[in-house]
Order: C-alpha cells, then structure tokens, then sequence
C-alpha cells in the first residue's frame, strides 16, 4: 500500500471519529434536562455538616415520630364535612313531619342520586341532639326535614326541567318520610338562578400561566424536582403536580396547579421523554385570598423559568412582563373585594360551591 493510500485511510478513520463524536454530542445535547441526583451516597445519613450553613439549623432530625404520623393519618382520613344549604344560593323546600324520623328511615328514603340534572341535591334533618341542621345520619333522631337545589354553578343556571326533577326527588323523599314538603315558585327560583348565574360568570376566573423551555427541554422528573423546591406536591392524576393551601383543612382545594403531557408522565422510560411546556393554574374562586395565590403563582412562575431556563407566556405566545402582572393583581383585589360584597368570598364554602 503506498503512503498517499495510507494517508487518505487515516484521513478517512480521523473523519468518521468526528463524525461519530460530533453524532454522540448533538444526541446528548438534544436530551431533556435530568434531574440532579441527591449528593449524599445512598444508605448514608446525611449530618448537619453536610448542609450549607444558612440550613443547618432548619435541618430535621431523622426519625419517626409516631405521634405526628398519626395525626397527619388522621387528618388525611378524616370525611370532608359537606357545606350545608343556603338560601343565597340554594331553593330549600321545607319538609313537615308528625313525628320523630330516625336516621337509618331518612337515609333509606334518599334518592340514589345527588343531583338534579346538573345541580347538586342535598336532603338534610333538624337534630334533635345538636338542634343544628345536618345530612341524615345512622343513630340521629330528626324533627324536621328541608331538601336543597343549588341555582347555579358552572354548568349554568337552574332551568325548568331541573326544578322539576329536583320536586320530584323531594317529594318522594317526604312521600317516604310520611312528610309534606312546601315548594316555592318554580317561575321565580328559575329567576333568582339566572340572576345568581349572571353574576357568577361575570365574576369567575380561572388563570394560567404557560412557562416554555428556551433551549433544552425538560424531563418530568427534572420538572419535578424544580416544582418540589417551591412546595408542590404531586397531583391525584400523571403529569399534575398541585401546592397545598395552608390555611385550610386537609380537603380544602390546592393554592396552585401544575400540570404537564399525561402521556409523558405516563411513559414507560419518562425520562427520555421531552417536555417544552408546562401550565401553572389558579382557580381563583376556590382558594382562600389569605392565601396571596396570585403573589404566590407569579413567585412560582418566576422562579421555575429562572431555575429551568424557560420564559413564561401568555396564550398568544408572548412573554409576560412584570407590568402586566401587576395589573392583573389589582383586578383580583377588586373580584375579592365583589365577592365578599356578595357574601361569597373566595375559598369560603358558598363560593367553592357556586363556581364549580
């Protein structure tokens, strides 16, 4: 073989190890951001002079706390006690009866659905113990009995065919009770619910923030791991991670949603999967304004887009300035304000029932 052919091989094996190399990195760029592995060695407690300085006093001693477990088992467990009915926002027909109704005879007189069309239907029983209306329950003793349509939610309003259904489940009900309910005029509830629905749609909002990744996308973990920093926890359903209210009890809505591809987060390898967007939600009727969750969600949005290299935008695709935020804090301040007017604050029960 001669020199020029053993030039051009080497050439030619030098070529395809670039080509190769130059293969090799655009593939590993092109990989969604992982999350960072925990430092500490596995099987290795971590100590107090492992952490930074400005942490170690905040650091919690490993252990198990039996009492503590229990009680946040308890919390977790405990049934979320249903808002009673309301006049402002419900039709309650009273329902009269001769005699003291058990609790086990008005819970085998229930109807076996809660709902009248799209409203929710509630039947409930005056404690002879507490004196306080409450849902039927086994070993309660009633005097009296009321059940209950909602007028509005975000369905719309009550309409006709619903206050008819709602009668008729009522009113078996009390047939079943040997009651007698006292219903009021279908025209004029129909109206109040329109009016009552008027005023929710003109006062409901739901936000959203989408933050997108500039260069690399992410992996759900990598998202993950950056969400957990600020409070979030996973969500009941792949690709939803929520922040906990914490100011409420243990069935109140979250602060904050997260949410990203289900199908992602559902992946057999995950990580290998590409996420170039994820949505940051407020449901503003449903969290309590103590909460701040606007000041928290903007908090939330501008940290994840600092920390993972996004940019957050609007529906259109434009980035989001400080300005605009500003002016949608202070058009939150006024719902606020109308719906405590309305004796419907945000986050309370009245208003969690109407706008859902």
């Amino acid at each position: 073989m001669s020199t020029l052919q053993i030039s051009l091989a080497i050439i030619g094996g030098l070529l395809l190890a670039i080509v190769v190399a130059h293969g090799a990195w655009s593939a590993r760029k092109n990989l969604p951001m992982q999350p960072t592995p925990d430092p500490v060695s596995p099987g290795i407690e971590p100590t107090g002079d492992e952490l930074p300085p400005d942490t170690q006093a905040e650091r919690l001693e490993p252990g198990f706390d039996v009492d503590s477990s229990l009680d946040a088992l308890t919390a977790l467990t405990v049934p979320e006690k249903k808002p009673g009915l309301d006049a402002l926002i419900d039709v309650i027909a009273p329902i009269i009866i001769d005699s003291v109704v058990s609790g086990e005879a008005a819970l085998a007189a229930m109807p076996g659905s809660r709902r009248a069309g799209s409203k929710p239907f509630a039947v409930e029983g005056l404690s002879l113990a507490t004196g306080a209306w409450e849902t039927p329950a086994a070993g309660q003793r009633y005097s009296a009995f009321q059940a209950g349509v909602q007028l509005a939610n975000r369905t719309g309003a009550l309409n006709q065919i619903e206050y008819s259904e709602f009668v008729m489940k009522a009113q078996a009900f009390a047939d079943a009770i040997d009651g007698q309910p006292e219903f009021p005029d279908m025209m004029d509830e129909v109206a109040r619910a329109r009016e009552l629905d008027n005023f929710a749609s003109a006062h409901d909002a739901q936000l959203s923030f989408t933050l997108r990744a500039k260069h690399t996308a992410w992996s759900p973990g990598y998202v993950q791991q950056n969400a957990a920093k600020l409070g979030f926890v996973a969500g009941s359903i792949p690709g939803r991670m929520v922040l906990p209210a914490s100011q409420s009890g243990p069935h109140a809505p979250p602060v904050l949603g997260l949410s990203f591809d289900t199908q992602a987060a559902m992946a057999e390898d995950p990580e290998q999967t590409a996420l170039r967007e994820l949505t940051l939600s407020l449901d503003v009727p449903q969290v309590l304004r103590a909460e701040q969750p606007f000041v928290r969600m903007c908090e939330a949005a501008i940290a994840l887009a600092a920390s993972m290299d996004g940019v957050i935008i609007d529906d259109q695709g434009q980035p989001i300035r400080p300005e605009a935020m500003e002016a949608i804090h202070a058009d939150l301040e006024q719902l606020y304000n109308t719906l405590e007017e309305r004796d419907m604050p945000a986050g309370s029960a009245l208003g969690r029932r109407l706008f859902s």
